[in-house]
């Protein structure tokens, strides 16, 4: 079975995002998979996806403080700085972090790890609404 579903998220403020349900949710499909994978896809240049800690707020927050001390807003050797100061540093965390993430399903769910969530890494200020590309592929069982 294939499905893909379009999911646009609310804005979030800048950082690091637990969005495992709306993911899950978008999809009633994945209930019908017994072994598959689900692709999730970001489609903006200034915003990423990661997997990593579910539990600890404190986690999502110092990622936000490493990558703002990695790639500081406002770097004056940085030439694409019509956007705003956090334009161009937020294109490099997207990039460094990445647009997509693939996921195993089994048994009709995301076979996540006990501690593991999705992540929407939001790198600007303003980034408004984000658009997630989901497109779930396995077999029916």
């Amino acid at each position: 079975m294939w499905a893909q579903r379009d999911l646009r998220l609310r804005p979030f403020s800048r950082g690091f995002h637990l969005i495992t349900r709306e993911v899950q949710g978008a999809l009633p499909e994945l209930a019908r998979v017994r072994v598959g994978v689900l692709h999730v896809f970001i489609t903006h240049t200034s915003a990423s996806l990661a997997l990593n800690e579910n539990a600890s707020g404190d986690v999502r927050r110092d990622f936000e403080r490493y990558f703002n001390h990695l790639v500081p807003d406002g770097w004056p050797a940085f030439e694409h700085t019509l956007e705003g100061p956090d334009d161009m540093p937020a294109h490099i965390k997207a990039a460094l972090l990445g647009p997509a993430l693939t996921l195993p399903v089994q048994g009709g769910r995301l076979a996540l790890g006990t501690w593991q969530g999705i992540y929407l890494c939001e790198h600007r200020d303003g980034g408004g609404s984000r658009r997630l590309v989901l497109t779930l592929q396995g077999e029916e069982g």
